[in-house]
């Protein structure tokens, strides 16, 4: 995976506000590459501290990664067996929103 999407995966990122989550999809599709949400994943694998990757889960509100439920709930998110409640309400779309 190329270093230039990696750092265009990490300011995309960057912007989701507190609160709010977005899906590795939403992300692939809004930087020009629809169909890589899986190397979306792999670059929030490897990211830096201030990266917020905690805000970015599956495109069915599931965590990828369970300890970010933390992070989340201190965000004032509820997360229900792994599920974001109220995804649809909280989902960030940066093909939207910016």
């Amino acid at each position: 995976m190329d270093e230039i999407f990696k750092k265009q995966v990490y300011e995309l990122t960057r912007l989701i506000p507190k609160g709010r989550v977005s899906t590795y999809g939403a992300i692939a599709k809004a930087l020009g590459y629809p169909n890589h949400a899986r190397h979306v994943g792999k670059a929030m694998g490897g990211c830096p501290r201030d990266v917020p990757a905690h805000r970015v889960i599956s495109s069915g509100g599931v965590l990828s990664v369970p300890e970010f439920q933390i992070k989340l709930e201190g965000e004032g998110i509820v997360i229900n067996n792994l599920r974001v409640r109220d995804f649809k309400n909280l989902f960030w779309n940066p093909m939207n929103e910016l």
